[in-house]
């Protein structure tokens, strides 16, 4: 029998925020946290930050036991909602992850529980997601082996371990050859069925968009770490295949190695922004330094086929996900993963040319560094639903949350 309704859930309706029901933050009996709409919920007064307001901000998926994460977000022609992400894992690097999604038809009030879209005998990564103009549904995700890493010397004591290697060792030549990569997926009826996956030659978290001139542009990254490659694809039948059209150069002063995770923005104007996610690394000291890996931009004015060298702006934070709304400015949100850790955004009033970074808008407030991947999507009324992963609550693996906010003009 379900429990009687907390006083914090009688709070959330005597704030206004009825619309979500007391279903989205109800729990089962024995206090575990149930999975779609039967999901806890914080949520938060209306506050001003920097040049925003943030409106509420919500649980949106868990998978109770299991770790899921970076999310990316699209809002169909039809109004529908769809959030796609890695779901059904173990930790941050394992064998298991899914290519899954979940659906708002309510403005991202409730969602449904999560589908599966691609389980490939590999890990399932970093899915990004939008609708074209046709009606299709173009889903990117990449694979990966990473969690052979950790299957090195004794592993008695480690029965999860143990698991993964079972798992490793029915991975032939022939599977690994076959599913290792990057790719693209296409659904012609709204999610139902999906086409054979597509190899794309580079890869990133939130995917491609879609230019004024119907075609499909995606800036990725292949090679990671070593030998790095910052391919620009265009695919012109509405993703059914992909060809490289250019590469980005970097600065001198910067290592083509550590440029991850990028994202592009088709401007008002007609030039392409895109912004790569950067790892600055002090020589001598290991890993890199969050507190200078500045974002790096650039931009193209003839459709993707020329670039200018991606150079250092302003945004500290990654991996960026840009949109441009209907008034014309430019939003990139990022993930901080140093304190105060959470999610921001950032808008540009020119094109790109500008970040307000003095206005930087606080979305929310994340416990620790395993965070972010920010994606954001305009909705009717021209507010901002910003999708990310963390963790709830205390002694949780994450789940996919989501902030709404609006600009302020």
């Amino acid at each position: 029998m379900a429990r009687s309704v907390p006083r914090y859930i009688r709070r959330l309706a005597a704030w206004g925020l009825g619309a979500m029901t007391i279903a989205s933050v109800a729990r089962t009996a024995d206090g575990e946290a149930a999975t779609s709409k039967e999901m806890p919920m914080s949520a938060t007064m209306p506050r001003e930050s920097g040049c925003g307001t943030v409106l509420s901000t919500q649980v949106i998926c868990k998978e109770p036991g299991r770790y899921i994460g970076w999310p990316s977000v699209c809002r169909t022609h039809s109004g529908e909602l769809l959030a796609v992400f890695s779901g059904d894992r173990d930790e941050h690097v394992c064998p298991w992850g899914k290519v899954q999604m979940v659906r708002s038809s309510d403005q991202g009030a409730t969602w449904s529980e999560p589908v599966t879209i691609c389980n490939t005998p590999l890990d399932d990564r970093d899915a990004g997601i939008i609708e074209t103009r046709q009606g299709t549904l173009v889903v990117a995700w990449f694979t990966s082996l990473a969690f052979e890493g950790r299957l090195h010397g004794d592993l008695s004591n480690k029965p999860v371990l143990q698991q993964w290697r079972q798992h490793a060792m029915k991975l032939t030549p022939e599977l690994r050859e076959q599913w290792l990569g990057y790719w693209t997926v296409r659904s012609e009826d709204g999610g139902k069925t999906w086409d054979t996956p597509v190899r794309t030659d580079g890869s990133t978290p939130h995917g491609p968009i879609e230019l004024a001139d119907g075609r499909l542009l995606y800036v990725g990254r292949k090679n990671p770490h070593k030998g790095s490659v910052l391919p620009v694809e265009e695919s012109r039948d509405d993703g059914k295949s992909w060809q490289v059209i250019a590469t980005i150069q970097t600065a001198p002063e910067d290592n083509i190695n550590e440029f991850h995770e990028p994202h592009v923005v088709e401007c008002a104007d007609g030039r392409l922004v895109a912004q790569f996610r950067y790892h600055f690394v002090v020589p001598g000291k290991p890993g890199y330094d969050n507190l200078q890996s500045y974002l790096r931009q650039t931009v193209s004015t003839d459709g993707g086929k020329t670039w200018t060298v991606a150079e250092k702006i302003p945004l500290l934070g990654y991996p960026p996900h840009l949109i441009r709304l209907r008034n014309g400015y430019l939003v990139c949100v990022y993930g901080k993963r140093y304190a105060p850790f959470g999610e921001y955004a950032c808008i540009s009033r020119d094109n790109g040319q500008t970040w307000d970074v003095e206005h930087e808008v606080f979305l929310a407030a994340a416990p620790n560094g395993d965070l972010g991947y920010p994606a954001s999507t305009e909705l009717e009324d021209g507010s901002i639903l910003t999708v990310y992963y963390q963790i709830d609550q205390p002694g949780e693996r994450t789940c996919l949350m989501a902030t709404h906010w609006r600009v302020n003009e």
